[in-house]
């Protein structure tokens, strides 16, 4: 360990000594430029400190001025594509980090693993600045679909949402979408995930997750558009316009039947009874094509039971009506058979590894552009192939 500490940090010198004569292969030589259509000159050559992966360097660049005063210019930071004073290879590492883990710990992981020390204050003030590009960016910047090798059939849309706690307003509920694309034989072969921190009304969400369809129906059209979602009224609101056929999601619908199973066997002893009469009936609506109509008659004749209780009676009526509102987004034996899915645990999982994770560790309290940043960066981590893509963006618009 000793020995490999030594080499980290020998390796370390090396790379501030590269980075710094990188650095000032960046600069001018001092003469005239013109930025845009302003003649600027240089003033004296002042020193400033650049943080890499390797550790802070110092260096004298030059610094432009017009003869009216105003802004300056450095070449050096605009040409190097300098990032709050950090390199983009360093801006790029801590941005990744800070997306999958707090302030501190990302400093603990560098210091630890890398023998670089930041300030929280810096490593945050970097990670806002690429997040705040991502927002900023999001109606603009298109991103393209890795070259996939199998035949794309189907996309499903579907979306979710996540309390977060939030500073100001206590709980609120962040948005989780994906567009999952799958091959002929149901592989899942994509997936684009979107988060949004919590908003009233959604609407920049939605209109974030319309824009996300609008590029995938260009790169397949011919696909079959499925939206799978829970019983939420404004989720299917939404997917109606951009999907050709809804299906309720399968496991959502499982957790009715556990309550209808509780009148088809309400003794306190009857559990391994109401047990096995779930299996059957989950297997049921999962693989035969009348399910539905045949669980509505059951359920309709077991609630002329006269000696259930009112709150199983209950239950069992809202189950009832569930499943008669509901009973054209049920065709689950059909997408088994075309090799369709059936479930939204996609979206589920990302509910987890998009929000949860991130943002509702013990103690966490948000404000809306923290919780922004936070969602932005890691939708764009977690879709395959677009975290480059991003920073390829970011290196021509700086």
């Amino acid at each position: 360990m000793e020995m490999e500490n030594t080499i980290l940090d020998s390796c370390n010198d090396i790379g501030c000594l590269a980075t710094t004569e990188a650095l000032q292969k960046f600069d001018t030589d001092g003469s005239r430029i013109k930025w845009g259509d302003v003649k600027m000159t240089a003033r004296n050559r002042d020193n400033k400190t650049y943080q890499t992966p390797y550790g802070s360097v110092q260096l004298e660049r030059y610094v432009y001025q017009s003869s009216k005063g105003g802004r300056i210019y450095c070449p050096l930071e605009h040409n190097a594509r300098i990032i709050q004073g950090a390199t983009p290879k360093f801006a790029q590492q801590i941005s990744h980090k800070y997306s999958n883990m707090n302030a501190p710990a990302v400093c603990r992981d560098l210091e630890g693993n890398h023998h670089r020390k930041i300030a929280h204050s810096y490593l945050q003030d970097v990670s806002d600045w690429v997040g705040g590009i991502a927002q900023a960016k999001e109606e603009l910047w298109e991103y393209v679909i890795p070259p996939l090798n199998e035949a794309i059939t189907a996309a499903v849309v579907s979306l979710d949402g996540a309390y977060v706690l939030m500073r100001d307003d206590g709980y609120r509920e962040a948005m989780v979408g994906n567009i999952s694309l799958y091959d002929v034989t149901g592989k899942r072969q994509h997936t684009v995930y979107i988060g949004e921190a919590p908003e009233y009304g959604k609407g920049n969400f939605f209109q974030r997750l319309e824009k996300e369809i609008a590029t995938v129906k260009k790169h397949y059209p011919d696909a079959l558009y499925l939206g799978i979602a829970d019983g939420a009224k404004n989720n299917w609101s939404f997917l109606e316009q951009h999907t050709s056929r809804q299906l309720l999601d399968f496991f959502h619908v499982t957790e009715y039947l556990v309550n209808v199973s509780y009148a088809a066997y309400p003794g306190k002893t009857d559990k391994p009874k109401r047990t096995l009469w779930l299996d059957e009936r989950c297997k049921q609506l999962k693989h035969e094509a009348g399910a539905v109509e045949s669980l509505i008659s059951e359920m309709e004749k077991l609630a002329q039971k006269n000696s259930l209780t009112k709150t199983v009676k209950e239950n069992l009526q809202a189950a009832l009506t569930y499943f008669k509102n509901h009973r054209q987004m049920m065709a689950y034996a059909e997408h088994i058979e075309n090799n369709l899915p059936i479930g939204s645990g996609v979206t589920e999982a990302a509910c987890k590894t998009l929000v949860k994770q991130r943002l509702c560790g013990s103690g966490m309290r948000w404000k809306d552009k923290g919780a922004k940043v936070i969602l932005s960066l890691r939708a764009l981590v977690q879709t395959q192939g677009r975290w480059q893509q991003f920073w390829d963006k970011i290196d021509q618009c700086l």
